[in-house]
């Protein structure tokens, strides 16, 4: 919200009241914790809203568990607006983006849990070329999906890879922090929208004056956010981001797409002078027991052959030279499907379900893949 003050709350000796279910929340391994006057307090746990044992929340007890982790100016703009965005930090491990709110009249809390524990590599069952793109010294990483596709979780075991191998300023701007990077070997800077900046023009404006190797601008949503990036990455950085695009060849045109015609012949050749990776992912249910969901992830290198096309503006070949580099590392969804089904992760019904072209993956899983001829 514009002009809300971004301080977060500071810890007095005595915990406020609400530190208590916070901790409760913790413990439960939730990820929301919800107070609305008249139901006792819900947490939401593997994505379902489930009531405590609590007492029913009166509206004076949230008005007293709110105001006392609010500070003055917090306090004031909520009275104003009827609405607040603030963080609350438990030790070094949790910190919770907290939105309070009146609905009806009464106050009300949503809080999301925010936590340091962030899965490695072999857990997210991503192919072993993400490790390895995220080694890349500069350049510009996107990874790219739908709504739940596992994007953040991706980006934070790279960032957390580099942070626990290299020597680096990681700087993020997220709205809102997705999860708590601990310093390691790195430094990690991370800036949330609506707490500790104001938005994402001011915290791109400062960036580059905090001495970054590793940028990570959240999603990317505009143009100006787009520019920035790619600017950050001709410099010699590092930088990150996520896109709503179903694969890569499709987010090199949301990219284009986001700069005005005059500027697109300009933009293409940026591009595919800084773009390193684009990652693109969606999850799919898993038939192990040990593992619920698992990613079917296509990666585009930026090879010669890949930016040739780019600058020529020869997208629709993109999928067949991602094909054609599958000994550099490269995979399109078709040979991650095959590969699922194959190592018995997922089932032939679902992979076919989603696949991209139904009769090339049944071709792919008789060992028959179709021709890269033509794309140089």
């Amino acid at each position: 919200m514009k002009n809300q003050p971004v301080d977060s709350h500071i810890h007095t000796e005595t915990p406020p009241e609400i530190e208590k279910l916070f901790r409760a929340a913790i413990k439960a391994d939730a990820s929301d914790l919800h107070l609305k006057v008249g139901i006792p307090p819900k947490l939401r746990i593997h994505s379902k809203l489930k009531s405590t044992t609590g007492e029913v929340m009166t509206e004076e007890r949230i008005e007293q568990m709110v105001f006392e982790i609010m500070s003055p100016s917090q306090k004031n703009f909520f009275l104003e607006h009827g609405a607040l965005d603030f963080a609350y930090q438990i030790g070094a491990t949790d910190r919770f983006r907290i939105n309070v709110f009146r609905q009806r009249s009464y106050i009300s809390l949503a809080a999301r849990r925010i936590s340091s524990r962030i899965p490695p590599f072999e857990t997210l069952h991503v192919p072993p070329m993400v490790e390895k793109i995220a080694e890349s010294h500069d350049g510009m990483i996107l990874v790219t999906g739908p709504t739940g596709s596992g994007k953040s979780t991706t980006i934070a075991s790279m960032i957390d890879h580099i942070n626990s191998t290299t020597a680096a300023h990681i700087v993020t701007i997220e709205d809102p922090l997705e999860f708590l990077h601990v310093d390691k070997k790195s430094i990690v800077s991370q800036r949330e929208i609506g707490i500790d900046v104001p938005n994402f023009e001011e915290a791109l404006r400062s960036m580059m004056r905090q001495d970054p190797d590793v940028v990570l601008v959240g999603e990317i949503r505009d143009n100006e956010t787009l520019t920035a990036a790619m600017r950050a990455a001709e410099t010699g950085h590092l930088v990150f981001g996520t896109l709503h695009s179903n694969n890569c060849a499709q987010t090199i045109q949301r990219v284009l797409d986001m700069f005005p015609q005059e500027e697109r012949d300009l933009a293409r050749q940026t591009f595919a002078l800084t773009i390193r990776a684009v990652i693109s992912q969606q999850l799919l249910p898993g038939i192990r027991p040990d593992v619920p969901r698992v990613p079917a992830v296509e990666i585009m290198i930026n090879t010669p052959i890949v930016r040739k096309l780019i600058r020529e503006e020869r997208e629709s070949d993109i999928p067949a030279a991602i094909r054609a580099g599958e000994g550099e590392g490269m995979q399109d969804f078709t040979e991650s499907l095959r590969r699922l089904v194959e190592e018995e992760y997922i089932d032939l019904k679902k992979a076919l379900e989603y696949a991209p072209n139904v009769e090339e993956l049944k071709m792919a899983l008789k060992g028959i893949r179709s021709g890269t001829s033509g794309i140089l």
